[in-house]
């Protein structure tokens, strides 16, 4: 069958969608939507897209099957519960949400709804990323001990002027760490099992005059594997030198996952497991520290394009995609987690939250 779908928001990744959508057989992308009725209308004429059209009721009133959701964070549920109302499958970017009650609500509403939820993460996708949770569920890297990521960015201040939104509580809900950082501290959870407790710090070192929100942060977070991990995070590096996950195991093998140069397919720097070693040298290459947004954006459009599939697969087969929104629910609750620590000055505990959107006590 035909899969007709509909895009929602008009920025910047958004045309990672409508090019992923357009090559997937059996797909037709009927319209998007945005609240600036003119970024609409000029996204469906460059994507050569239809209709475009001006809010999310009017998209869902031309009975899309799917959509997918590129609207700043904080909307992601508003867009979400509407879709599940009008029984549309949703494929949402990442973070889920900026608040771990909106995800809850989120994953209700998509499940009393029987629709198909799925939460943009594609570096799971990376077959180095794969290869380590292969390496993890076969026992050869063996129970996780120690984690780190690593995301040394650089973003330059018209990254964050010209979308004003960029960088401010209300309508980002976080810096680095909900917009950059949150697609490794999610392959660190999914390495590293289920988190029980986070102690964090944010600053902002250098984009103090464009954003309030952090551009700098470190953690620390403990896993109920017995698993500790840390997180270094920033934007305000003068090269941007991309992003890494290491995983200790109990084995003493070591496997990494480094993306380099930001956007670019990760690759294991690192592997270092019994009897299979090798190590990678990711920056002998002469790569610029000012890489446009739109050209990192661009480079990730081939895992954009198979977690899509994934999703539209699952569609129609009736099946979970490969990441749902209980999945994604999980580095959400670490990322809040960093902040409350922060705020508080204490470490949070996560034992007693649910990161599964299971009924209490359902926590696994």
């Amino acid at each position: 069958m035909t899969l007709r779908v509909g895009i929602v928001g008009c920025g910047k990744i958004a045309g990672n969608h409508a090019r992923s959508l357009q090559q997937i057989p059996g797909v037709e992308v009927i319209a998007c939507c945005d609240t600036d009725s003119d970024r609409a209308r000029n996204f469906a004429a460059q994507y050569g897209i239809p209709a475009g059209v001006a809010g999310v009721e009017s998209l869902l009133a031309l009975r899309p099957d799917a959509i997918t959701v590129c609207t700043p964070h904080p909307v992601h549920e508003e867009v979400v519960v509407a879709a599940a109302a009008a029984g549309v499958h949703v494929l949402c970017e990442k973070p889920i949400a900026v608040e771990l009650d909106a995800a809850d609500r989120m994953v209700a509403a998509t499940e009393a709804a029987g629709v198909t939820f799925g939460v943009v993460f594609q570096r799971r996708l990376w077959p180095a990323a794969q290869r380590i949770r292969r390496a993890i569920d076969d026992g050869s890297l063996g129970t996780p001990i120690l984690g780190e990521v690593s995301v040394l960015l650089h973003r330059p201040p018209a990254y964050y002027s010209c979308d004003p939104w960029r960088g401010r509580w209300d309508t980002d809900g976080g810096g680095v760490l909900m917009t950059q950082a949150i697609h490794q501290v999610d392959l660190l959870q999914w390495f590293c099992g289920t988190p029980v407790s986070v102690t964090g710090f944010i600053r902002t070192h250098a984009h103090g005059e464009h954003i309030e929100t952090e551009d700098s942060a470190s953690a620390v977070v403990a896993f109920d594997t017995g698993a500790t991990a840390t997180i270094t995070a920033t934007t305000a590096a003068a090269h941007n030198l991309g992003n890494r996950v290491t995983v200790v195991g109990a084995t003493g093998a070591v496997a990494s996952v480094l993306e380099y140069p930001e956007g670019q397919e990760g690759v294991n720097e690192i592997w270092a497991l019994p009897g299979d070693t090798s190590f990678g040298a990711p920056f002998l290459g002469d790569e610029s520290a000012h890489q446009d947004i739109g050209d990192i954006n661009a480079r990730l459009t081939p895992f954009h394009t198979l977690q899509i599939r994934d999703f539209v697969d699952a569609v129609r087969e009736g099946r979970d995609p490969v990441v749902t929104g209980r999945d994604a629910r999980a580095s959400l609750a670490i990322v809040t987690a960093i902040y409350e620590s922060a705020r508080t000055g204490t470490t949070v505990d996560l034992t007693g939250v649910d990161l599964t959107g299971q009924p209490e006590g359902a926590l696994s």
